[in-house]
Formats: C-alpha cells, structure tokens, sequence
C-alpha cells in the first residue's frame, strides 16, 4: 500500500501524505516513501516545484507514536526538504501537530486554509521538539515558538501566518496558492535553485552544526520514563501521571 499519492499538472508535482489509519503519522515508512517521492521528483527536468499536502482533515499527527522512524532519517527528511533545489511548498487543511510542524517549516512557502489547526504537543508526551527545531528556529517567531514549545497550546491558521508558520492563508488554500504557483511556473529553474539556495543557507547551518546533537536528545527523551508514561496515557486518551 502506497502512502503517498502522486500527481502532475503544469510542472507541478503534487505529494499527497495518504496515511489515513493513523492520521498522516510520520511512520518510519512513510518518511521513507516521502523521502524517495522527493528524490524522484528532483532529478526530474519536468518537474518546477513540488506541492506538499495530504488527504484527510489532518494534514501530519506528528510521529507515528507505534512506529516512529529513527531521528536521523527524519532530521534526513526536513534536510532533504530543504536542500532540494525545487521550491517545496505545502498546502495545509487541516490538523497539523508536532512533528508535521518540522515539515511546515522545512518547506520554502506554507499555504493553509482558515479551518488548519497547530499545536506543537510534544511537551504534553514528556519529550521535546528537538530535530524539527533545525528548520523551525531560523524561520519562526522567536516569542512565540517559546509559548506555543512550552504550553502545547493550540492556534489558528491566522497565528500561524503571525508567527511565520505559514506565508499565508485564506478561506480558499487553492485560490491562496494560485499566485505563488503560477509565479514559480514563469520563473527559470536555474534561478529558483539559485534563489533557494540563497533563502537556504543560514537554515542548511544549523543543521550543520546541531542536527548530530538535536536527533540524540530526541533518542534519548523518546526512550524516557516520562516518554513511555506519556505516549502510554496519550494513546489510552487519559492524562500523564504530572498533569496537576
């Protein structure tokens, strides 16, 4: 079974996370087969830029708690999101949560609908948003990245194009995105690369530097007390043991 659908029109490939049974988790085989589409779709002359969206009202759950793919392929899939010399551009209408925030922020331009919803929730599972903070930090509003870390709180799609989240939203994502596709359409694939690379290189330094630290801290809190007590109550729909 296939979880990530595939279609093309007008030099613009579309990548659909379809992982219904668990809400678009980032499984490890779904960040594989993600991490192949967009390798396929890079090395491919006919391909302009790549729209990154989903099926069903959730657009990522975060990690797959039952699966969750190992921190290097996923530190390996937002650098790979953002180092790919095509414009990556996600298109959001509905949930997006913890780790499918990292996608969000690993991609060059981020539309979504008024009904999307945000929560970085990893603080409520006893870990930390660790590995999707490379891209994340650079990009996002400092003051707000620590509220919404540390509370776990959730926001609307306006507070997300606030806090540089997302680049823009609307009541129609497709008509919010039809400017933005057909400018990358008109524009030279020599100078999107270029141009990308130059939006790039200052995230592409953090992942130098802290990608090897970052995956280690999340190893080690995904295999803490507080973790499994965590992931234990979230998929028993109850509190964690420090709720007060």
């Amino acid at each position: 079974m296939t979880l990530i659908g595939r279609t093309r029109a007008r030099a613009v490939e579309t990548l659909s996370l379809d992982s219904p049974s668990n809400r678009n988790a980032l499984s490890a085989a779904l960040v594989g087969e993600l991490a192949d589409a967009l390798a396929d779709a890079a090395k491919d002359d006919a391909v302009r830029a790549i729209v990154l969206t989903h099926t069903g009202n959730t657009f990522c759950a975060g990690a797959d708690l039952r699966d969750p793919p190992p921190a290097d392929a996923l530190v390996g899939l937002l650098r790979q999101i953002v180092e790919l010399p095509k414009p990556v551009v996600a298109r959001v209408t509905g949930h997006v949560r913890a780790g499918g925030l990292g996608l969000l922020g690993a991609c060059d331009i981020a539309a979504g609908s008024a009904e999307s919803g945000f929560a970085f929730t990893e603080v409520r599972i006893g870990v930390a948003p660790a590995v999707i903070s490379l891209p994340l930090l650079p990009r996002t509003d400092p003051r707000a990245l620590a509220r919404y870390y540390l509370t776990g709180e959730r926001f609307d799609a306006a507070e997300a194009v606030r806090i540089g989240l997302l680049t823009a939203a609307g009541e129609d994502v497709d008509a919010v995105l039809a400017p933005v596709l057909d400018g990358l359409r008109r524009s030279s694939p020599q100078a999107l690369a270029e141009t990308k690379a130059l939006l790039t290189a200052k995230v592409l330094e953090g992942f130098e530097q802290d990608a090897g630290e970052l995956a280690g801290l999340s190893a080690r809190l995904f295999a803490s007390a507080d973790a499994r007590a965590g992931m234990t109550a979230f998929l028993e729909r109850r509190d964690p043991p420090w709720v007060v």
